[in-house]
């Protein structure tokens, strides 16, 4: 008798946190347009540009942050998948990834920081 059996491959899970990545980024998109088009004043990101490497990388992680704010604005929906997340090497190296970006956008817009 057969074994029914799931095969779990780590470029079915790449393409699964590109295709999260991928619907989350939209639909921040249509959130931000939505935010745009109500009068939105909120200013939160005056600027990208910050005085050392450190405060970038605290930019960066921010700006991560917000995101996921952006995207999921219930604070208990976020709490209740946190421990889904919270030991997933792979969505830990995801999230890396989405600051490891957000990083590169900041030191690209402060010169890399270069005197």
């Amino acid at each position: 008798m057969a074994m029914p059996y799931r095969v779990c491959s780590l470029a079915g899970k790449a393409t699964g946190v590109l295709l999260f990545a991928t619907v989350m980024t939209l639909t921040g998109v249509a959130m931000a347009e939505d935010n745009a088009t109500n009068g939105g004043s909120d200013v939160w990101l005056p600027s990208l540009i910050t005085e050392t490497p450190q405060e970038g990388f605290a930019l960066a992680v921010t700006l991560s942050q917000k995101g996921v704010a952006t995207t999921q604005p219930d604070v208990e929906v976020r709490k209740a998948l946190r421990p889904e997340y919270a030991e997933d090497p792979d969505s830990l190296i995801a999230i890396s990834h989405v600051i490891a970006t957000h990083f590169q956008t900041v030191a690209a817009a402060n010169g890399y920081w270069q005197q």
